[in-house]
């Protein structure tokens, strides 16, 4: 994979961050909050990558819109309620990104996070500079559209087979099929290898980090 590609995007929460168990936590309090059965674990786990409206509404699919605001607000009242920092990257994480900008490699973060919620972590994890763009659910399309995608490619002056998407969720994977990007598969966040596997990735990693041992 050595100089394959010329941008690499990552996903955020399970691909870069260890995030997973507190977006299920606090999805499982909205609804509990809101009066409904909790879901099970791997029910939340299988939103994740996506907008959260669009969680709420695939675990709620009986709520109403008022309801449904009223999720997404608990949801992020309990996320919010709890601070970042550059420890919950997964271990190297940080080190592998800047080796990748260093090495000319140009970043990005494709996203099912608000922006709001996006700035917020990059400024907690001061990795501000480290992205030549970043794309969030709430000023584009929901994963899987590859509209995130084509507005990255659009922004880098990259072709489809010059970028690789690296993500941790199936809607990350079917994203990139969608527009026509290779992508690597982590499996240390919200779906197993198998599900991963089944959008044909390039590899499957266990940890992003691993990705170093391909492509440098």
């Amino acid at each position: 994979m050595k100089n394959r590609f010329d941008v690499i995007v990552f996903d955020w929460d399970g691909t870069l961050v260890n995030t997973i168990d507190w977006i299920v936590h606090c999805l499982q309090k909205a609804g509990e909050q809101c009066g409904y059965v909790i879901p099970e674990p791997q029910a939340a786990k299988d939103t994740i990558g996506l907008s959260i409206e669009n969680a709420v509404q695939a675990l709620y699919p009986n709520a109403d819109t008022a309801t449904n605001h009223k999720l997404v607000a608990s949801y992020s009242q309990t996320y919010f309620s709890k601070q970042l920092t550059q420890d919950d990257f997964f271990p190297g994480v940080y080190d592998m990104l800047l080796f990748l900008k260093n090495s000319g490699y140009q970043l990005a973060v494709a996203t099912g996070k608000t922006r709001a919620g996006l700035t917020r972590a990059l400024a907690a994890t001061g990795t501000e500079s480290i992205f030549n763009i970043t794309r969030c659910a709430d000023e584009t399309a929901s994963k899987p559209d590859p509209k995130m995608l084509h507005e990255i490619m659009h922004h880098t002056q990259a072709t489809a087979d010059r970028t690789l998407m690296v993500g941790d969720s199936i809607h990350d994977l079917q994203m990139a099929r969608n527009a026509n990007v290779p992508s690597v598969g982590v499996a240390c966040g919200a779906n197993s290898r198998e599900s991963l596997q089944q959008y044909d990735p390039l590899l499957c990693l266990q940890q992003a980090t691993e990705l170093l041992t391909f492509i440098s």
